[in-house]
């Protein structure tokens, strides 16, 4: 698995993979609708597209999934604001690998913050799993903290 910047004429194939990723939360403690902000956006898609903050995982020539990445160099941190997984390759993996490529990625970074929805038991399972580490819980989220060893 690699990880490239997303081109704008790839955007719909994401945003199909986001709804059906995101739609799947029903089954590990969402309600329908229970998505994040803008997860079926075409235009907030191509909004991060064009400022370099959407990446996409590929095997080979196919994307898999697709995260939405904001560095910052200068407190040498990554917060990964969005990443998912197309539901057709759930539990396969990829996720993980999904991951230790964002990480890789960003070989000065210190820290690498994210937060998820409290009551997905599967997000929060899989970034413990990952190493991450609750900085703090509030207004229903989980916020977490990766610190490169």
């Amino acid at each position: 698995m690699y990880i490239v910047k997303a081109e704008e004429n790839q955007v719909k194939a994401i945003v199909d993979m986001s709804v059906r990723a995101f739609e799947t939360d029903v089954n590990v403690g969402g309600t329908k609708g229970d998505c994040p902000p803008e997860y079926d956006s075409v235009e907030w898609h191509e909004q991060m597209a064009r400022e370099g903050h959407l990446y996409q995982a590929m095997i080979g020539k196919d994307i898999v999934g697709a995260a939405v990445i904001f560095p910052d160099e200068t407190n040498n941190t990554v917060y990964i604001g969005r990443i998912f997984i197309d539901s057709v390759y759930h539990r396969k993996g990829y996720g993980s690998r999904f991951m230790a490529c964002i990480e890789q990625n960003y070989p000065y970074a210190a820290e690498f913050h994210l937060d998820t929805p409290g009551w997905n038991v599967r997000t929060n399972a899989f970034y413990n799993k990952l190493g991450y580490q609750i900085i703090k819980e509030e207004d229903g989220f989980v916020f977490y903290r990766k610190t490169r060893k």
